[in-house]
């Protein structure tokens, strides 16, 4: 019995070091000074919106609803890079003034449901699933 496992460990050690010893190969190309400057998209879209959340009347309006200035722009900074583009996107396509209540209403949804998963404490009426 004993003499079998060794023959199993043994024939499944044999191919892993033997290709242990082969060389992975890389891919690399030169990249021009254009691509290296580019910064990433991400970054104007998290200071639009936190230019956005800035605002007097914004920051009025997050206020009423319970939430901090300061607890949503760190928010902002922890979403990834396709949250804070949609969001971005949700920003540019409001009217002036007319949807700052449906951007409030996705930073409300967000927060909250940061706040439910247990990232962050915001609202006292919310228990982490933590």
């Amino acid at each position: 019995m004993l003499k079998t496992f060794y023959r199993l460990v043994a024939t499944a050690l044999i191919p892993c070091l033997m290709l242990a010893g082969v060389p992975l190969t890389a891919q690399a190309s030169i990249i021009s000074t254009e691509q290296a400057m580019v910064t990433p998209a991400g970054d104007a879209d998290r200071e639009r919106v936190t230019a956005f959340l800035s605002r007097e009347d914004v920051r009025s309006s997050l206020q009423a609803q319970g939430v901090d200035q300061a607890d949503a722009v760190a928010r902002v900074q922890a979403l990834s890079d396709a949250e804070v583009a949609q969001l971005a996107d949700r920003v540019d396509q409001a009217p002036a003034g007319a949807g700052v209540v449906g951007v409030l209403f996705t930073v409300f949804l967000v927060l909250l449901v940061t706040d439910i998963m247990g990232l962050t404490k915001v609202f006292p009426f919310t228990r982490s699933v933590r």
